[in-house]
């Protein structure tokens, strides 16, 4: 049997080392608060100290992802608007960022005013997005002009799978060449 005052110093340790490990991983990837919590608990499954019960885990790891939180070195709230950004650069639809932000464990209130800033910049966002996608895979208005009727299910499932809504995709591959390379020059 562990004496209290050993069972206590370990508690300190493990704390301190799960500290030292979210550090890291904060310094090398900018991560969400869920991505901090899911890491340490998958660091400590690895190292498996015995010293510590496996149910007082999780209450350690939220300990230690709270006051990360208080000293902002995580926040939600950045994450979600600077992930936002560089998808959009991307020319990802608001559903694909809303649905990655919901897989990395952000909260529902930091989403919806990502995306109500993002509507806000550019009511018509989906439409740029979709245009860039298509610059980027060569698809729709991109195409030869013989090979887009040929083409067009096969571009519309690609839109679609970005994420984008049929209106959105439709508007797109109905665009003439001339105006498409209008607005490619803008962007």
């Amino acid at each position: 049997m562990i004496p209290a005052k050993n069972k206590k110093k370990n508690l300190e340790m493990t704390i301190e080392e799960m500290r030292n490990f979210a550090f890291s991983y904060i310094d090398k990837y900018s991560p969400s608060k869920q991505q901090v919590k899911t890491y340490l608990l998958k660091k400590y499954l690895k190292t498996s100290n015995e010293s510590v019960k496996k149910n007082d885990i999780t209450d350690l790891i939220t300990l230690v992802t709270d006051d990360l939180e208080k000293t902002k070195f995580i926040n939600d709230k950045f994450y979600s608007d600077s992930k936002a950004k560089n998808l959009i650069q991307r020319g990802s639809s608001i559903n694909k960022i809303k649905n990655y932000l919901i897989s990395k464990g952000i909260k529902d209130k930091y989403i919806k005013e990502t995306i109500s800033k993002i509507v806000e910049k550019n009511e018509d966002q989906d439409f740029f997005s979709a245009i860039k996608i298509c610059k980027k895979k060569r698809i729709g208005p991109a195409r030869e002009e013989d090979n887009r009727t040929l083409f067009y299910k096969k571009d519309i499932s690609i839109l679609a799978r970005s994420g984008f809504d049929f209106e959105t995709s439709k508007k797109i591959m109905e665009m003439e060449k001339d105006d498409y390379f209008r607005i490619v020059k803008f962007l």
